[in-house]
């Protein structure tokens, strides 16, 4: 999570991609319009923009009967991806505005509603 000094104007961002071992990539710093910073907005317009883009294939690829199972599984790690993608701007966005993800580790013992296959056709 984003975390912030109080007291200034000092905030660790998350950036829009990772590092080559998978981690996040954070920057620390007080100056929102610099360099890296602008890099990182426009690398997030440009991640959000492909996101669109592939949700509206998807859509077009699933309502296609004749669609292949490795058109299907494409799809599949396509939107996996832009899902994460999105989710990384919207962390990084929200501890920029100061809101906290809600946090779903806190035990409360409810279970996440699971689907049954049946409801993916």
């Amino acid at each position: 999570m984003g975390e912030r000094e109080i007291g200034t104007r000092n905030v660790v961002r998350v950036l829009p991609w990772k590092t080559k071992d998978g981690k996040r990539c954070l920057l620390q710093s007080d100056d929102a319009g610099g360099v890296l910073s602008r890099l990182a907005d426009d690398m997030e317009a440009a991640q959000l923009g492909i996101g669109q883009r592939v949700l509206v294939h998807a859509q077009a690829l699933l309502t296609n009967p004749r669609a292949t199972e490795p058109e299907i599984r494409y799809l599949t790690r396509q939107l996996t991806e832009c899902l994460g993608d999105a989710l990384r701007v919207a962390e990084s966005r929200g501890d920029r505005l100061g809101i906290s993800p809600a946090d779903d580790d806190q035990g409360d013992g409810e279970e996440e509603p699971e689907l049954p296959a049946e409801a993916f056709g």
